[in-house]
């Protein structure tokens, strides 16, 4: 018995970096394509959306005299590059998937329309989506938590590098302590970094958990949709 039937998987873009200082590691995409492989695999039906910082952030517009709106234009094309590189691997591991724009650009990628996503889950493809939201000003945590709300997902997993949410950042704290479960209040008023607030609150409102999880182990993913404590569940 699966815990969760439809998921919205949020991954960054630096993770694809892998040991790389920037661009696409080719083993960081075969891992992830394997992971989604085993999801499919269990008949879960699986959205992506994936970030553009291992190529462009809108913020380092600001350092290169590049206005924020079309520094974030170039984020969300970064998201597009990364998604078209997902896309091709998982392919070849033989999973059916759509990209999805929320930019139009007819000759790589489908319009955002939120029904036809919807019937693409229902068979058996992974969706990508790609270009954020489309607009200025959001990052691609809001994205997944439109997105998520959008196609009624069950739950949105953020595939990090640590395993869960911590009171201080583990990497640079050795005495900092994991939490397995958060209230949303709870992360609110201990301060916590999560999603950014616009994200946060969108799943606070529809009542939409997060978990956060450290992707760079395997057996995660799956371990996550049968139920096990893996990483650390945000609920209300």
């Amino acid at each position: 018995m699966l815990k969760y039937k439809r998921i919205l998987l949020k991954l960054s873009g630096e993770s694809l970096m892998g040991n790389k200082e920037f661009g696409i590691a080719p083993e960081m995409l075969q891992h992830y394509a394997e992971q989604v492989k085993a999801l499919v695999d269990l008949d879960v039906e699986v959205a992506i959306v994936i970030g553009g910082g291992n190529i462009y952030r809108g913020l380092q517009a600001q350092e290169s005299d590049i206005g924020r709106v079309q520094g974030d234009y170039m984020g969300m094309l970064a998201t597009c590059i990364n998604g078209l590189a997902l896309q091709s691997v998982m392919e070849k591991n033989g999973i059916y998937t759509r990209l999805i724009s929320a930019i139009e650009m007819k000759e790589i990628a489908e319009p955002y329309i939120r029904r036809r996503a919807i019937r693409h889950l229902e068979k058996g493809r992974v969706v990508i989506f790609s270009a954020g939201t489309g607009s200025p000003y959001f990052t691609t945590d809001s994205a997944a938590a439109l997105r998520a709300n959008e196609i009624k997902a069950d739950v949105i997993l953020k595939g990090t590098r640590v395993d869960g949410i911590y009171d201080k950042d583990p990497e640079k704290h050795t005495g900092a302590i994991r939490f397995t479960k958060l209230s949303f209040d709870d992360v609110i008023k201990k301060g916590l970094k999560v999603m950014d607030m616009t994200a946060f609150t969108l799943c606070q409102e529809n009542n939409l958990p997060i978990i956060v999880f450290d992707i760079n182990d395997p057996s995660n993913l799956v371990n996550l949709i049968k139920g096990e404590s893996v990483g650390t569940l945000v609920q209300g």
